[in-house]
């Protein structure tokens, strides 16, 4: 799977193989002489950059399970029974007991959803017009159309960089011209970048996969690389670099795929899609892009190219609980409704907003989104989707992101800041937390911030649903925003009468507060299914 760099999820890396990324660093800058490969010097502040783009990339900048393994469901769990982290969701169902559910919609709007998965595919929405444009069996695709699908797409710094340079720049207003150079040097080096990561990795493959090939086996273990005698500094780097991961796991198949390959793709797409102002995929929708009042285009192909992402966010609010096989989902009678609008890329802002539309219009009362980024073409169009949402009595449920960044500052979207200065109600915005209660609860690579981000939830190590019947761990706040989501239905599942608002404000405060959070989000703490339903109760009453 390609690391969307938006989609806010990553797999799981083993924290041992970090010297390797580390030194992969080191051989960015080489060149070929006769003895071999000379590593030439880098400034400090530039290796450890770009050292951290790459742990990024990978998946290790993380907390990891200070239990030495990974742990299905923990997100279920409950600290005082369990000692992890969880929402006590196992714990809260004994409220429950006796109690009649009502049939939950939640919209998950992502890259997709694999509607054919053994732990998903009974819980899934069926559409029960197909007219027309609306024919979706299990939702809808803003990213089709009968030519195909759309699987990467640019980042917004890539698209907005590429309509300045399609008028006359030399003819920009003061304040566009400032906008257009202040873009065009955050895309440049972005570019730059993400074309070092792809050279310096490649420099790396090249010798080892020389080194694999004169020790004539193509899966060598630990023992062959302590035994080859290296030729030049290249080939010594990398074999002391395998010695040093392969004796953590003797396994080099698993290596090169996760440490090496894996993110070396993440690079290349950045550099061949992602920032490339040449590469524009909206001609396969066809549609009227900068008509943000277009609403009838797309396909019925919710599953797309790549739906691993929003497959594994579907499987964390609702697979199917207590069937013997994968993880339990934390809601029990919800249905998915699926809404591809997230590519390999940003999203644009026009899918965005037609997306939040389509869910409320086809009753979602909960609407999961797991992305985000940094720049925003038509807010307007997303605000007033947001509007038209929350009209609806929908609660919507965001990813705060993971870059580890505040966003009280730093630029975030979408987010529930309207243009004009005032802020969407039914809105919760979800950092990822870890698995043990300490100091470091809140995971190393969410977004945080004491205005912008509401609640924590489990995001380390979450085990859940992927294409073809198979399962996963992953990291991300893109696994923490379903944790809320699926409590969110279950409360409006057995208390429907609750308002999306007093949804929002029964989670809010009933979280498990804890110092590590203090300064990290509005409540301080973690969100917990045991305490928001007995609350829950106290205000339905």
């Amino acid at each position: 799977m390609s690391k969307n760099r938006r989609l806010f999820s990553r797999p799981l890396t083993n924290t041992n193989k970090i010297k390797v990324i580390i030194l992969t660093v080191l051989l960015l800058y080489t060149r070929n002489n006769d003895a071999g490969i000379e590593i030439s010097k880098i400034a400090t502040t530039k290796m450890i950059r770009l050292t951290k783009l790459i742990l990024i990339a990978v998946g290790t900048l993380t907390c990891f399970n200070v239990f030495g393994q990974q742990i299905p469901n923990w997100q279920n769990k409950d600290l005082q029974k369990d000692i992890l982290f969880g929402i006590s969701t196992e714990k809260a169902y004994s409220l429950l007991q006796g109690k009649k559910a009502t049939k939950i919609t939640v919209a998950v709007i992502d890259a997709g959803i694999d509607t054919i998965h053994e732990d998903l595919k009974s819980i899934l929405w069926i559409n029960p017009k197909k007219e027309a444009f609306d024919n979706g069996t299990y939702g809808w695709s803003y990213l089709g159309s009968p030519k195909g699908n759309v699987h990467y797409d640019n980042l917004e710094v890539t698209r907005q960089v590429r309509q300045f340079e399609q008028r006359d720049t030399s003819k920009l207003p003061a304040s566009d011209l400032l906008a257009y150079h202040a873009e065009k040097q955050v895309l440049q080096r972005q570019l730059s970048e993400a074309q070092r990561m792809v050279d310096g990795m490649g420099n790396f493959r090249r010798i080892l996969e020389s080194v694999v090939q004169k020790i004539g086996k193509p899966e060598p273990k630990l023992a062959d690389f302590q035994t080859y005698q290296p030729l030049g500094p290249g080939e010594t780097q990398v074999c002391q670099t395998l010695i040093k991961v392969l004796t953590e796991k003797d396994d080099y198949k698993s290596f090169k795929e996760e440490q090496l390959d894996s993110p070396m793709e993440h690079f290349k797409v950045q550099s061949d899609y992602q920032l490339n102002t040449g590469y524009d995929p909206r001609i396969i929708i066809g549609d009227d892009y900068f008509n943000s009042k277009q609403h009838k285009y797309g396909s019925s192909d919710v599953m797309g190219p790549d739906a691993t992402h929003g497959t594994h966010v579907a499987g964390i609010i609702a697979a199917v609980r207590n069937n013997g096989i994968g993880l339990d989902g934390i809601a029990d009678n919800v249905q998915i409704l699926t809404v591809r609008a997230v590519p390999d890329g940003d999203e644009r802002d026009k899918d965005v907003a037609n997306a939040i539309r389509y869910a409320t219009d086809h009753g979602a009362k909960v609407i999961n989104m797991s992305f985000g980024k940094d720049y925003s073409q038509d807010k307007k169009a997303v605000d007033e989707a947001i509007q038209y949402a929350l009209k609806k009595d929908v609660l919507l449920i965001q990813a705060a992101g993971n870059s580890n960044k505040n966003i009280d500052s730093a630029a975030n979207f979408p987010n529930r800041k309207y243009i004009n200065g005032k802020i969407a109600g039914a809105y919760i915005v979800v950092g990822a937390s870890g698995l043990k209660d300490d100091d470091h609860l809140k995971a190393g690579f969410s977004n945080y911030g004491k205005t912008s981000v509401d609640v924590f939830a489990p995001g380390v190590q979450i085990y859940s649903t992927i294409p073809g019947s198979k399962y996963a761990y992953f990291d991300g706040t893109s696994m923490a925003c379903p944790v809320v989501s699926g409590l969110a239905a279950l409360i409006r599942e057995y208390y429907p009468k609750l308002t999306a608002l007093e949804v929002k404000e029964i989670i809010l405060k009933s979280v498990v507060k804890r110092s590590a959070l203090t300064n990290y989000c509005i409540t301080g703490g973690v969100v917990n299914i045991y305490n928001a339903l007995q609350l829950a109760e106290k205000y339905q009453k």
